[in-house]
């Protein structure tokens, strides 16, 4: 039985992700930073036997260091999929430099450093031939979104490195590019009809991404079988964005 841990993970991607693995009968942690959500997910997804959670704040180097104890001590897989997009929580920076600047480090904490903070944390635990996967966006390619696709262009980046420095160790890290998803948080409801028919018309296949179609690409790398596959974006996003 492999260890997962998958941050985020109560709910949309990083849900369907920790269902993903539970279900091929992998052991799961879950966390983020609601507890009541995380416990309400673990018992959705099998109970204490299967799924643990907890509750923390991956972009605080005080909170992940002070969870490390209810971690795995073994880590096979680790998914950092916590983050968003911190502008939408945010009322427009103007020209204020300050208000500019918290807007930035708002979304390169919780999409960079979040998953900076928790893989070094985790490295020591990390078995050998390990599988690390962080979800990207397709805002790290060009498509706009300001300081959440600069966070996200710098975790391919990251990833890049990471890959030379755990390889030897049979260790891959990847990343999982999503496009439009659907049935998620992300938008914070704030998603029309139209900005939805207008994201769909440039994908090939004509529709909207789901959650558990990130989680399949997710459970791919993460597999034993994809062991050749590192420092690599997976983009999943209909053809949105043509990776070539």
């Amino acid at each position: 039985m492999r260890e997962i841990v998958v941050t985020g993970g109560g709910t949309g991607i990083g849900y369907a992700v920790a269902a993903a693995f539970a279900a091929q009968g992998d052991r799961v942690t879950i966390t983020g930073r609601r507890e009541h959500v995380l416990k309400e997910a673990a018992d959705r997804l099998g109970g204490p036997d299967l799924v643990n959670y907890v509750a923390f704040n991956a972009a605080n180097p005080v909170a992940v260091g002070e969870s490390l104890h209810r971690l795995p001590a073994r880590v096979d897989v680790l998914v950092n999929n916590a983050g968003g997009n911190t502008n939408l929580d945010r009322a427009s920076a103007d020209d204020d430099l300050m208000d500019v600047a918290e807007s930035w480090w708002a979304n390169l904490n919780a999409n960079l450093m979040s998953a900076v903070l928790v893989t070094t944390a985790l490295i020591p635990r990390l078995a050998d031939h390990a599988r690390i996967v962080t979800i990207g966006s397709i805002a790290a390619r060009g498509t706009g979104s300001g300081s959440y696709g600069a966070a996200k262009a710098a975790v391919e980046a990251w990833t890049a490195d990471l890959a030379a420095e755990l390889g030897p160790r049979g260790i891959t890290v990847n990343v999982v590019s999503p496009g439009l998803i659907l049935d998620t948080e992300f938008f914070r409801g704030r998603l029309t009809e139209e900005g939805v028919r207008r994201r769909v018309e440039g994908t090939r296949n004509g529709r909207a991404g789901t959650p558990e179609d990130v989680a399949q690409a997710v459970r791919f790398v993460a597999s034993p079988e994809a062991g050749h596959v590192t420092g690599q974006v997976v983009h999943v996003n209909g053809g949105a964005y043509l990776g070539r």
